[in-house]
């Protein structure tokens, strides 16, 4: 019974009906009228433009978001489909958008077209779906930042950063921490003086944001100052030029110090005379004759300031003659941190040009026991021969001063590590380098792995294995490399 029950339950059929115009057999619907030929009667993307313009900046190849908007976008990306159809979003408000995506054109073409699919309600209910290609014409434009960039001489803020030092190391050590945490990305133009380097900002809260790190990074201090450009009466708005003046400490990596006795004192009974291992957020100082080490803040140096004796072109070549380690030293009361790193021995050397002149060897106590052996060369200062001023230096004893100051030791040849050098660097535009004090920067980076910590160093050709007559000279390891990306136009390699 209920199967025949089932059979008499009537099903839903559907009224087919003639095209009116072409006498097609189709379903029912308002317009009585096939697909085809609604179509023909009816062009939903009526008013919508099938062709458009974008506007590109060349330098920055940034995209125009109206009104004002540059935002990034690389071809066929959601960003750029979304600037697309932002400049025809009045005509498609009359429509409903289904669908939208890219049609392949070549890069250098500068066509992008979009194909695009919407949906219209058409004579009391029927729905009418029509896809049609869109075509933009990119047109380069220059963007309001590159046009001031362009202009070179526009700019809000700026960071005046000066050391009154006669080479450029600490520089090149900045240029590197700069590069690292892509500091330098916001600046409209990096400038050389003669003592340091000037960045320029268009916003004054990035020249800030960079004096700050500054001030993390190196033992620096500031002072900020502005100048009035123009002043609007009626709106009470003012416009100022806002500079920030920074400056380094005299002090760098290898210089001789000579520290009042009361500041030695302070730093943990330390000599007078020391010699500075690195300068980063802080100033690194070690005693030759003690392997006393001491870490000088910012605060605390640009409180109560010291300078060095001499500069890195007042060193002259010594030659070891003897060297002895020194095993059990007696310790004095009230001794800081010492060094594991070093070795303090007693060594006896003789200027490189007198060798064989005399056999007058001249005694001194050095840090570089572990480093040193008889016959290698080591850049020091003769303090018995040299002409000082130092105020602090003037009120020793003269017993209290060592003859020589042993300062670093000298490796292979420069230019054979030159060419067996495996790595790189990158740096900034705008800031020369003088051949001789970067080939020091970048043998002082080889010999101190704590110095290069906060450097990106990349690889440069193939590892290059070391024979057995030349590794007597540090290098760095393949673990501390970086692969090169891809690179900026405000950034170059050495070798570009």
């Amino acid at each position: 019974m209920e199967t025949e029950m089932e059979n008499l339950v009537p099903t839903q059929t559907y009224g087919m009906i003639l095209c009116c115009e072409c006498g097609r057999e189709i379903l029912s619907n308002p317009s009585n009228m096939c697909v085809d030929c609604l179509r023909c009667k009816v062009d939903i993307t009526d008013g919508i433009p099938k062709h458009g313009n974008l506007l590109q900046c060349k330098k920055c190849e940034r995209y125009l978001s109206p009104p004002a908007t540059w935002i990034s976008a690389s071809l066929e990306s959601r960003e750029l489909l979304a600037v697309c159809l932002k400049r025809m979003k009045t005509a498609l408000q009359r429509v409903r958008l289904v669908d939208a995506s890219f049609i392949w054109t070549e890069p250098h073409s500068k066509r992008v077209k979009v194909k695009i699919t919407i949906q219209k309600e058409v004579d009391g209910g029927t729905f009418l779906e029509q896809t049609f290609i869109v075509e933009y014409v990119v047109h380069n434009h220059m963007c309001t930042d590159c046009h001031r960039v362009e202009a070179k001489d526009f700019w809000n803020s700026s960071v005046q950063v000066r050391q009154k030092a006669t080479h450029k190391k600490t520089f090149y050590y900045l240029e590197q921490v700069i590069l690292k945490y892509k500091m330098h990305q916001n600046t409209t133009k990096i400038s050389e003086r003669p003592n340091g380097l000037d960045f320029f900002y268009s916003i004054k809260q990035d020249a800030r944001k960079f004096t700050d790190f500054l001030t993390n990074i190196l033992p620096c201090r500031y002072q900020s100052s502005q100048k009035l450009i123009s002043h609007d009466t009626h709106s009470n708005t003012y416009n100022y030029k806002t500079s920030f003046s920074v400056e380094l400490p005299p002090v760098c990596k290898d210089d001789i110090v000579c520290l009042p006795k009361k500041i030695a004192q302070q730093l943990g009974n330390l000599g007078q005379l020391l010699i500075c291992l690195r300068v980063t957020n802080c100033i690194h100082l070690i005693d030759f004759n003690t392997l006393q080490i001491a870490e000088v803040s910012g605060s605390f140096f640009w409180r109560d300031q010291f300078f060095p004796i001499c500069s890195p072109k007042n060193l002259v070549e010594f030659t070891v003659m003897e060297i002895e380690p020194i095993r059990n030293r007696h310790t004095k009361l009230g001794e800081g941190t010492l060094s594991s790193k070093h070795t303090l021995a007693d060594c006896w050397v003789i200027k490189s040009n007198e060798l064989g002149m005399h056999e007058d060897y001249v005694h001194t106590r050095t840090h570089l026991g572990h480093l040193l052996k008889p016959g290698d060369l080591v850049m020091g200062l003769d303090l018995k021969n040299s002409n000082t001023n130092n105020d602090a230096l003037g009120l020793m004893k003269e017993s209290d001063l060592p003859d020589v100051i042993l300062v670093r030791k000298i490796f292979a040849d420069r230019q054979r590590r030159r060419r067996r050098r495996n790595w790189k660097l990158k740096h900034l535009k705008g800031n020369s380098k003088d051949n001789d004090n970067y080939m020091e920067f970048l043998e002082e980076l080889e010999e101190d792995k704590e110095f290069r910590k906060n450097i990106d160093i990349y690889i440069d050709g193939p590892d290059v294995q070391s024979s057995a007559d030349e590794t007597e000279y540090p290098t760095v390891s393949l673990k501390e490399m970086l692969q090169d990306l891809s690179l900026k136009d405000d950034v170059e390699m050495e070798g570009e």
